[in-house]
């Protein structure tokens, strides 16, 4: 029988806990006898009676697990303890507020079954302020733009995992938005649906705009660890390349007044700016090339994590 685990991070829930969880038992009451459920509803730090409500209902229920962390750590953390937890085969990440609907579980199967090991959620209708949904749709094409994954809407909490997946990765700070990047850079096929998504009818958002200046940093992060992590010869040398042409072209553009007889160069600002990033390219080379050296002597690469199927002994 193939056990499906739901990973549920909640932060002030309490009013949405129990329905959700319902939910979720009645969709597979109805539609998935073949298949087992497991609920891991993990408490990040709540301080209103949400953990209450998830101990009565894993001593209610067999099927619900509750974690509670000592303060609140963030999705990340909160999304990894659950991962460790999870014993499915397949897992379902979904947020806590009911603004996910159960009902699209189905589709995510179905679309599992083409052949995708993950498969993310589209809010294609928002029905959250300008405020949010402007500034993520501009937070989405950046990303889709920098890495090449080809998605609509990285921040939906509503996604499925093949557990392999969730296996290979270690996600911390705010990486939770990235989980697609991260699955792609090892190898795995990341699908989308659209989704159906309801206003929030209890509670309120726990983020605001900070959350998007803090994932520009992470995706830099992501960008470093993914696209350059085994060749950062590469990030630095073609820093320090661009800097040595920028820096190379002011003082060919000086020399060139210099002995034209235009005049003393010394006293221009141009001259400064010249010297200051031509050293600046030596250094960028530089640290590429005892990147890499590090690189060659740990030999980071988890072959292990990479490799899909075996064949023989």
């Amino acid at each position: 029988m193939t056990v499906i685990s739901f990973v549920i991070p909640v932060k002030d829930e309490s009013e949405n806990i129990k329905e959700l969880a319902s939910r979720i038992f009645s969709i597979f009451l109805e539609n998935h006898a073949g298949q087992d459920v497991e609920i891991i509803i993990i408490d990040d730090g709540s301080r209103d009676n949400s953990w209450a409500l998830i101990t009565q209902l894993a001593e209610g229920n067999s099927k619900v697990k509750g974690i509670r962390l000592r303060r609140n750590f963030g999705k990340a953390i909160a999304l990894d303890a659950g991962f460790r937890a999870a014993t499915g085969d397949i897992v379902f990440t979904m947020d806590g507020d009911l603004q996910d609907d159960p009902k699209e579980i189905p589709r995510f199967l179905e679309k599992l079954n083409e052949g995708y090991d993950l498969v993310s959620g589209w809010k294609f209708k928002r029905y959250d302020p300008l405020s949010k949904t402007l500034p993520s749709r501009l937070f989405n094409k950046v990303t889709s733009w920098a890495t090449g994954v080809n998605l609509h809407d990285f921040n939906c909490g509503f996604k499925c995992y093949k557990k392999e997946v969730i296996d290979r990765l270690n996600i911390y700070g705010e990486l939770h938005r990235y989980v697609p990047v991260l699955a792609a850079d090892l190898g795995f096929k990341v699908g989308e649906i659209k989704v159906e998504h309801h206003p929030r009818q209890h509670g309120v958002s726990k983020y605001g705009w900070e959350r998007y200046l803090r994932g520009l940093v992470d995706l830099i992060t992501v960008l470093a660890t993914t696209r350059w992590l085994n060749k950062p010869g590469h990030l630095f040398g073609g820093i320090g390349v661009l800097f040595g042409v920028v820096g190379g072209s002011m003082l060919l553009y000086l020399s060139a007044l210099w002995l034209m007889g235009m005049g003393p160069i010394g006293n221009r600002p141009l001259l400064l700016f010249g010297v200051l990033f031509s050293i600046s390219s030596l250094q960028m080379i530089s640290l590429g090339v005892i990147a890499e050296f590090f690189i060659k002597a740990r030999n980071s690469n988890n072959v292990d994590a990479l490799i899909s199927e075996r064949l023989g002994s």
